[in-house]
């Protein structure tokens, strides 16, 4: 799928699930899938269970899209789980939608998953050569014979076992016919909250989806957790304990909703704070600082407000463009920027104009935005990035351009810079990123730093190999 802003990091994956009977259990899940509709645009889905089956609506599409009045009518049940796609592991395809339901030996199940398995190709394979059948290219699915492999155990007994096996990230948000159950990987890398709509528990990926329910935020799952929610009430263990954590950098920076807060750290708070830092590092007296609506937003705020600038929207969004379903051809791409972003001439002419953006990828959305604003009479253009380079691939469920079409492992920042056409470029530095948020560990910040906390897949690693040893590599194939 083209997506207009190529130049953009995306997300995998949103879950949410809820046990709460006598609820319209599918009604809130579809509310708390809206929430989380920008961690994926690709597929929706919702899977009730009434306590003797599990029901199944998914579809390609957005939640709106999806879903009807009489879909969710015909959705009853005591407890829920749901899911928004974006695909990194396996295409996007109707097929590869979730939630998973599936029969096993203890009954009925329902998986959704948000993350990546780094050693999902290894399982697979052993998997099928012990006669495991796939329906789908996507690694949850392995999750699901993982645990109908260990099936004769209780749910949470198979999930402590599948958690022994899996390496890589994952927030799961399970559900049985009687019990909905969430968990997160020993590291903690994708985001997992807990919440209570008045007796009842809720599980997902952000806080903000407990927020559109009137949910109360309890707290965050802790990595290695499993939380099970049945009729009994709340129930956790801590299986796997890591000494440090390694949460996503990057959902503070981009992917998470800014009224979201995670692990304690909210994130409308901590982008500003960037904004900030990056104001501290490199201060550029201009006469306008604006956004790159709406990621920027918050980072520019903090910049002009630490400088005494002057901010506004200098860039105005067109919010009826969402998804692209009429791809333009290569050659029209810049097309998809412009639909989606507008300089307003009259705040920008002859004015020195300071953009602020959350990151960098390919630069390709970068280079079209400073020749737009240029063009509508900008004397100079200066592009702030409100975090470091991108510098290397994510294995971890965050859809990354390969390593050769990240600009900033590429080329130098000047190099960079006459690439976009800015006056002048300049990133936030780690150490004032860390600052930022209030503490310099217990982040993954492999895509910035190259540091992979988490073992990063077989055929990957060798080939990283390869790269920086070519002629040893040679010698031993020889």
């Amino acid at each position: 799928m083209y997506c207009e802003f190529a130049d953009k990091m995306e997300e995998a994956c949103g879950v949410f699930g809820i046990y709460a009977p006598g609820k319209d259990v599918a009604r809130l899940t579809y509310y708390g899938l809206h929430a989380l509709q920008h961690r994926g645009q690709e597929s929706a889905g919702i899977a009730v269970s009434d306590g003797q089956g599990i029901k199944l609506h998914k579809e390609m599409g957005l939640v709106a899209e999806v879903f009807n009045e009489e879909i969710i009518d015909s959705l009853k049940g005591d407890s829920a789980i749901g899911h928004v796609r974006y695909s990194t592991t396996g295409s996007s395809m109707s097929v590869n939608a979730q939630p998973l339901v599936c029969s096993y030996f203890q009954g009925s199940l329902a998986v959704a998953h948000n993350g990546n398995l780094t050693n999902a190709n290894e399982l697979r394979e052993k998997l099928a050569a012990n006669g495991s059948v796939f329906q789908s290219s996507i690694d949850s699915e392995i999750i699901v014979n993982l645990i109908a492999r260990y099936g004769q155990s209780n749910i949470e007994e198979a999930l402590m076992k599948c958690m022994i096996d899996l390496k890589g990230t994952y927030s799961l948000v399970v559900m049985t016919e009687d019990k909905v159950i969430g968990v997160r990987d020993p590291f903690g890398n994708r985001p997992l909250c807990l919440g209570k709509l008045g007796k009842h528990y809720v599980i997902a990926s952000e806080s903000c989806a407990l927020d559109v329910l009137g949910a109360d935020f309890v707290r965050d799952i802790e990595p290695g957790e499993i939380v099970t929610i049945d009729r009994n009430g709340l129930k956790s263990r801590r299986f796997l304990a890591l000494s440090e954590t390694a949460s996503c950098i990057f959902e503070y920076i981009y992917f998470a909703r800014p009224d979201s807060d995670i692990d304690g750290i909210n994130v409308m708070q901590a982008r500003r704070a960037m904004g900030r830092e990056l104001a501290q590092e490199h201060p550029v007296l201009a006469d306008l600082v604006m956004p790159v609506p709406d990621s920027g937003i918050a980072g520019a705020l903090g910049y002009a407000e630490h400088l005494g600038l002057v901010f506004d929207m200098g860039l105005m969004k067109n919010r009826y463009v969402g998804r692209t379903f009429i791809q333009p051809e290569q050659n029209e791409r810049d097309l998809g920027v412009r639909l989606k972003l507008n300089p307003i001439a009259r705040l920008v002419e002859g004015k020195k104009v300071v953009i602020v953006d959350d990151s960098i990828v390919r630069g390709t959305t970068s280079k079209k935005i400073i020749e737009m604003v240029r063009g509508k009479g900008a004397k100079e253009v200066h592009m702030l990035v409100s975090s470091p380079p991108v510098m290397n691939p994510c294995y971890y469920g965050i859809d990354t351009s390969e390593r050769a079409q990240l600009i900033a492992a590429q080329k130098s920042i000047d190099d960079v810079r006459k690439y976009i056409g800015a006056d002048s470029l300049h990133y936030l530095s780690l150490p004032g990123l860390y600052r930022a948020l209030g503490r310099d560990n217990g982040f993954c910040t492999a895509c910035l730093s190259g540091d992979y906390p988490i073992e990063i897949p077989r055929e990957e690693e060798l080939g990283k190999h390869i790269l920086e040893n070519p002629h040893q590599h040679r010698r031993e194939v020889r």
